[in-house]
């Protein structure tokens, strides 16, 4: 069974697109397969962990979000978290409660979500407890 999250960016309760630059710059060193291009990249860490990233590119306007399916544990949690960072995106596990970087993002979430968001760093560390915790 595989286990998504979800990275969003949220301004006043809304989507808003991620920036696709920001994005090729934090997962360029990671791909192996795939790339921003295609909607689909294939990373793999350091450590030899890898996590399968879908994301549509609209050009211009961005990435409106970035689905992370078949992630491991490890070295990928670190890059998954800073991604998140540099993109100013939430991460959204599949069964709930928003992990976000800074207090100050919690009232852009959407009102659903606003409660319950955890406050964490943009480390492997951080967001290993934090899905632990689900």
């Amino acid at each position: 069974m595989s286990y998504s999250i979800f990275l969003l960016r949220f301004v006043d309760s809304g989507v808003v697109a991620l920036d696709a630059e920001r994005f090729r710059h934090v997962t360029e060193p990671y791909v192996v397969a795939g790339g921003p291009e295609e909607g689909f990249s294939q990373l793999r860490a350091e450590d030899g962990g890898e996590a399968d990233l879908y994301h549509e590119s609209h050009g211009e306007s961005g990435i409106p979000s970035v689905t992370v399916t078949h992630f491991a544990r490890g070295a990928m949690l670190g890059v998954l978290a800073r991604l998140a960072a540099a993109l100013g995106a939430a991460v959204v596990p599949q069964d709930g409660e928003a992990l976000i970087f800074h207090e100050q993002e919690r009232r852009h979430l959407p009102a659903e979500l606003r409660a319950n968001a955890v406050v964490m760093a943009p480390t492997e560390d951080a967001l290993q407890a934090a899905l632990d915790a689900r």
